[in-house]
């Protein structure tokens, strides 16, 4: 009875081995992302780039109408600077110099701004790929699924799976 047991067991172990000698020499399934790619072409980057690009136009506007009016207040300070009173020139110069911390504010909060909802918009994207890739990686048997960045030497394009996990995301942002 010793001896079927241990017969058993070292059947057992053989077979294990093999099945993990076997797996080793296939070697671990990996692919990478190019997530810049990723993000640029999926319909969500695409969709927020379109807002931002809407947001930019209308600050843009604005900023080309409020520069319009400080080349203007500019101009007539300056042809009619020798002509004013003491008291006059002091109160446009005044209100020209209010109007461009005003506008130096303006372009600086509608960059802010825009940079805040790139970031926002960029970050929604992001955990939504990585739960493609993660769910991707596991039903594929994937050992690693890695990020593609220029500090990878050589990536073979058949590990590039950028068009099938955004393919994915596409379909699962549409739902």
């Amino acid at each position: 009875m010793k001896r079927f047991i241990l017969a058993a067991v070292l059947l057992g172990c053989i077979t294990a081995g093999t099945a993990v000698a076997a797996d080793m020499k296939n070697g671990p399934k990996i692919g990478y992302i190019d997530m810049q790619r990723a993000i640029n072409t999926s319909e969500s980057g695409r969709q927020a780039k379109e807002q931002l690009a809407a947001r930019l136009k209308k600050y843009q506007d604005e900023i080309n109408v409020r520069q319009d009016e400080l080349k203007r207040l500019k101009e007539e300070l300056e042809k009619q600077g020798m002509l004013l009173a003491e008291s006059a020139r002091s109160s446009k110069e005044k209100d020209y110099q209010q109007k461009l911390k005003e506008f130096q504010r303006f372009t600086k909060d509608a960059q802010d701004e825009l940079q805040a909802k790139d970031e926002e918009f960029t970050r929604r994207i992001l955990e939504g790929m990585e739960k493609v890739i993660q769910e991707y990686g596991k039903k594929n048997g994937y050992s690693f699924i890695f990020v593609k960045n220029d500090s990878m030497l050589f990536a073979d394009d058949k590990a590039d799976l950028t068009d099938e996990v955004l393919k994915l995301f596409n379909s699962n942002s549409k739902k």
